[in-house]
């Protein structure tokens, strides 16, 4: 019998779990990362198999690189496109997560400055966080997208989990992809999201993506830029020196 990990918010926003069970779903390709099993999902919770992590080794996270450019070559419709079944987009804590814009966009710097980078600075504004200076300076990178982007402009969509910071990746003993935002985007995002909180053993995972789906030239002077989002998300939703850490990042892209 399956040992189940429940996970519970009464009150929960529209559709939210059945997004992550969505999101779920949508990750498991063949020959992929491991994704954890969806046992039951209803509007106020989702059941999940029972994971018990053993730690990441050298090798098990090569594997997981490799896997990870397996999944993100499944591709999407489009830049900002929801899995089947998902309704609505999310990103952020069980307790307060943020609403996460949906679309169809033919391209990353105009998926990236419409449905990311303006609407979280307009979600900062609205809690007292950010200011019209961080507006303007957001703005003013926008601007600089297609150049910022460079080569990597022309890559179609990938199957992005969307929200992969270490803590949701468990190693168990292989890696197994938890609490998603799945939708369409930029592979190099997952890749930076995985950089920016210090995923174990990094070196390797790039090393075992690189070996099956190099990125494009330059890759490594745009993980600041795909990091922006998610640290202007904290910003907004923890404050703090976050606040200081993503007017740093703007000013540095910003030019």
């Amino acid at each position: 019998m399956t040992d189940v990990f429940r996970k519970t918010r009464a009150g929960a926003p529209d559709g939210f779990f059945a997004t992550e069970a969505a999101g779920l779903r949508w990750l498991d390709v063949p020959e992929g990362p491991r994704v954890v099993r969806v046992l039951d999902v209803g509007a106020e919770h989702l059941d999940l198999e029972r994971l018990r992590p053993t730690g990441a080794t050298p090798s098990t996270a090569r594997a997981f690189g490799r896997d990870l450019a397996t999944l993100h070559a499944a591709g999407a419709p489009a830049f900002g496109a929801l899995p089947p079944g998902a309704g609505a987009g999310f990103f952020g804590p069980l307790d307060d997560p943020l609403p996460m814009v949906a679309g169809a966009w033919d391209d990353w710097p105009t998926f990236y400055a419409d449905a990311r980078l303006r609407p979280v600075v307009r979600q900062g504004r609205e809690r007292g966080v950010l200011t019209a200076d961080d507006e303007a300076a957001v703005e003013s990178v926008c601007a600089r997208l297609p150049d910022l982007a460079g080569p990597s402009s022309d890559e179609p969509a990938a199957r992005l989990h969307g929200d992969l910071w270490s803590g949701n990746v468990l190693w168990c003993p292989e890696a197994v992809l938890i609490d998603p935002a799945a939708h369409g985007g930029h592979r190099e995002t997952d890749l930076a999201m995985l950089a920016l909180f210090g995923a174990p053993h990094l070196e390797e995972i790039l090393a075992g993506y690189a070996a099956v789906r190099p990125l494009a030239t330059g890759w490594q002077e745009r993980v600041r830029l795909h990091q922006l989002y998610p640290l202007a998300v904290h910003a907004v939703l923890f404050g703090g020196g976050y606040v200081d850490r993503t007017r740093n990042l703007l000013a540095e892209l910003a030019g």
